[in-house]
């Protein structure tokens, strides 16, 4: 047939066929212009916006105070090991950040860096050396010369979370280590540095091993992708999802260079997940699994994480570990086939443990009773939406050993205490430090990981006898007309009050005492003494006094006198640090101060008292030596015979009507402890202050490091004085005791017993002297003193 004839009714109309393909492809090209266009520029200016806007939402991490380490300081191996395992230390060494190494009473350890108040602190690896329950020297191990201003970075202790339960700690490509980088580029995205969002190549290669194994090996999914798919989209298997993602892989790589890319996916890989806490992020999983800086991960560590990002669930090392170590290894070989590592290095990576924290390095409210007063203490300058999920460090006063210690007191005292047919106990408990008044410890809940009703704060009881050492603190502030040596009427006593009625309070004992010293008056807890004492400073004196010390708003009422009013522990506590720091008004913080995301101070609470004035500091002084008579000789003896008589505290007891509530607030010379033990449905417990709350303070000062408690003695001066009348005396005399006195204010008599023991001589022939030995004479005055 001629090239040119025209087609048989038997052939194959070609160029009509040609002509339809050409024009669907115009149409389907034109459609794919005219709706991909709008659809990309769509999506083109959503993600811009969203990427160029993209805030991670990162926790505000709250911090316990840093542990000082200084020679001479009161610290033993057991609360050092405390303080070690709760900032997340590992025995395992010494040599990294981050662990430690024990060998008796020395200590290797190699602290993290860390951002305080006053700036970055380096890490360090020191030597500390205890001994007496003190530390004896801490040496800087890379100097060999005594380490100053010594600290272990502080435990965190809570986070405060956005929306989102987001751990995650942002971090600058340049920062993370380059084989962390490299090797999961090598791992998860090969082709990244040339591919433009989508790995064709990769695509393929990857159905070629899945076909050959005859199972689903490989993925194709890049780098960009995995970050589109995470930032952005859900985790659905539909065809309109992975167009989207193909869309927002191609775009991002076409506005956005590598570097941003991959920092970007560098913070916000999943990698975990603690309870409710989702973790995001390198720096934030090598905190979550190892408890160190991403800075000082080893080989094994950063192929552990990388083979985790295939499946957190799949490859936990705490549940899974068969399969973490298998994955892991994995990575090794990958990393060993492209040149990564050499071959030692492989078989040395392969050979470690998976060496995993035992315990999260994620804390999400460790000590909810003393969170509650650091959110009280901030709501002033920092609402609670401006803290959570903003990324800053709240720097508080917690002492994670102290508290741990006081947790184990309440448990340890109230299981003793508890009664099978008795109400259910429950306790509240204040530790300070003297000192400065830093809140170091908080017990809201016999059940201190509890969080609800805080009973340390919100628990507003009468305080009974715990309040009469405020009244002796009124009196002895008038040194011209009271003194410890004063005597008073331990009598029965009756006051009209404003309403008509009388009122007549007992002893405890049911006995009155008759003349009494106001320095046993208060050791004894003399209810009746100290009634008299308290209406000739006057109540109103009393109600003063409570608003200065802790803002507490109280009635001028007789009653007042002997503690019938409802406080919190903590704001005994706020009175009590009045006495314990010698005569400071110092306010109890929690919180020392809040750091941006960059680590520079946004606020500080660094409070510092006003020097105590001078009569405050002698009259608190006055009660400090006669509290601590208390404890020698009065209602909190016990405290001797639990052997803490080395402490030298000074300490009173509290008991309300029919034994509902049970009190104790006592100071050494470093911390102070207001303790409340009672029952929610203020029941009788049958518990005095001696029996119930003192039990408690007893167990927790057993094993936790204090100062004795030494009492300045400026401004005062000792006497002996006459056991029948207020006068000096000589210390040979029979019964004669020695008082401390406002300096200048001594009796002004003086009733010399030499002239009596002549009289006694003539009327008794000196038989009593004759009878009794050397040793008779010398026990009688040591008794009478």
């Amino acid at each position: 047939m001629p090239r040119n004839a025209p087609p048989t009714s038997s052939g194959f109309p070609w160029r009509r066929l040609r002509r339809w393909l050409l024009r669907g492809s115009l149409l389907v090209f034109g459609l794919a212009l005219g709706i991909g266009v709008p659809v990309f520029w769509k999506l083109d200016k959503q993600v811009r916006a969203e990427f160029e806007q993209l805030r991670w939402q990162v926790p505000t991490r709250v911090y316990a105070r840093p542990l000082p380490l200084q020679a001479g300081q009161r610290l033993d191996a057991p609360t050092l090991e405390l303080e070690l395992a709760a900032a997340g230390y590992r025995a395992e060494g010494g040599e990294l950040p981050g662990t430690y190494a024990r060998e008796g009473s020395r200590f290797h350890i190699a602290t993290r860096p860390f951002t305080d108040m006053a700036g970055p602190v380096p890490a360090r690896r020191l030597e500390v050396v205890l001994a007496g329950g003190r530390v004896s020297r801490v040496l800087d191990r890379a100097s060999g010369k005594p380490a100053q201003d010594a600290r272990l970075d502080p435990a965190r202790i809570a986070t405060l979370y956005g929306n989102a339960r987001e751990e995650r700690r942002l971090v600058k490509l340049e920062d993370v280590p380059s084989l962390l980088v490299t090797g999961l580029q090598a791992v998860e995205d090969r082709n990244f540095k040339h591919h433009h969002g989508l790995d064709w190549w990769g695509i393929l290669r990857a159905a070629w091993v899945n076909v050959r194994e005859g199972e689903l090996e490989q993925g194709a999914s890049t780098l960009t992708q995995q970050l589109v798919r995470s930032l952005f989209l859900s985790r659905e298997k539909r065809w309109s999802r992975k167009f989207k993602e193909a869309a927002y892989s191609l775009i991002i790589e076409f506005r956005y260079d590598k570097r941003r890319i991959l920092e970007a996916y560098l913070n916000q890989v999943y990698l975990g997940q603690h309870g409710n806490q989702a973790i995001h992020g390198i720096a934030a999983a090598s905190e979550f699994w190892f408890g160190r800086d991403m800075a000082t991960l080893r080989t094994h560590e950063m192929a552990l994480l990388v083979g985790m990002i295939q499946g957190p669930s799949l490859y936990d090392p705490r549940r899974k570990p068969e399969a973490a170590k298998a994955r892991r290894d994995l990575v090794l070989s990958v990393w060993r086939q492209v040149g990564l590592i050499s071959a030692e290095e492989e078989a040395a990576a392969k050979a470690a443990p998976l060496a995993v924290s035992r315990r999260p390095g994620v804390a999400s409210n460790r000590a909810p009773a003393f969170m509650d007063l650091v959110r009280r203490q901030l709501a002033r300058d920092y609402p609670a939406d401006a803290l959570r999920g903003a990324g800053l460090s709240v720097m508080t006063t917690l002492s994670p050993s102290a508290q741990l210690l006081a947790e184990q007191a309440v448990d340890k005292a109230l299981e003793q205490a508890q009664r099978k047919e008795g109400p259910a106990l429950q306790a509240g408990m204040v530790l300070t430090d003297s000192r400065n008044g830093d809140v170091l410890a908080m017990i809201g809940n016999r059940h201190a990981g509890q969080p609800g009703f805080n009973r340390a704060l919100e628990a507003q009881r009468p305080v009974g006898s715990l309040l009469k050492p405020m009244v002796y603190l009124l009196a002895l502030a008038q040194p011209g007309r009271w003194s410890l040596a004063t005597p008073v009427d331990d009598a029965p006593v009756t006051v009209t009050l404003p309403n008509g009625k009388s009122w007549s309070p007992d002893n405890s004992d049911g006995q009155s005492h008759g003349r009494v010293s106001l320095l046993d008056a208060l050791a004894h807890s003399y209810n009746q003494a100290t009634v008299r004492v308290g209406l000739d400073v006057g109540p109103d004196r009393l109600v003063e006094l409570l608003k200065v010390l802790a803002g507490v708003r109280a009635q001028p009422n007789p009653s007042l006198i002997l503690g019938s009013v409802d406080l919190s522990p903590f704001a005994m506590a706020q009175v009590y640090q009045f006495l314990a720091s010698g005569g400071q008004i110092q306010p109890l913080r929690a919180v020392r101060g809040v750091l941006d995301p960059q680590g520079q101070a946004l606020s500080s609470y660094d409070h510092r008292a006003p020097p105590a004035q001078e009569g405050d500091a002698i009259a608190a002084r006055l009660v400090t030596l006669a509290l601590q008579y208390a404890v020698t000789d009065g209602t909190g003896r016990r405290l001797i015979a639990d052997g803490l008589g080395h402490l030298r505290a000074a300490g009173k007891t509290g008991t309300s009507n029919d034994s509902r509530d049970s009190w104790f607030a006592g100071y050494t010379g470093q911390h102070l402890a207001v303790v409340w033990v009672g029952n929610d449905r203020n029941e009788p417990t049958g518990l005095y202050g001696a029996t119930g709350a003192m039990r408690v303070w007893s167990a927790l000062f057993a094993r936790l490091p204090s100062e004795p408690l030494e009492v300045g003695m400026q401004g005062l001066d000792w006497g002996w004085v006459h056991p029948e009348q207020f006068a000096t005396t000589e210390e040979d005399c029979e019964g004669a005791r020695r008082y401390p006195f406002v300096a200048g204010y001594l009796p002004p008599e003086h009733l010399s017993c030499v002239e009596r023991s002549w009289l006694d001589w003539f009327r008794f022939g000196g038989e009593r002297d004759r009878n009794d030995s050397d040793e008779d004479r010398r026990e009688r005055r040591r008794r009478d003193r």
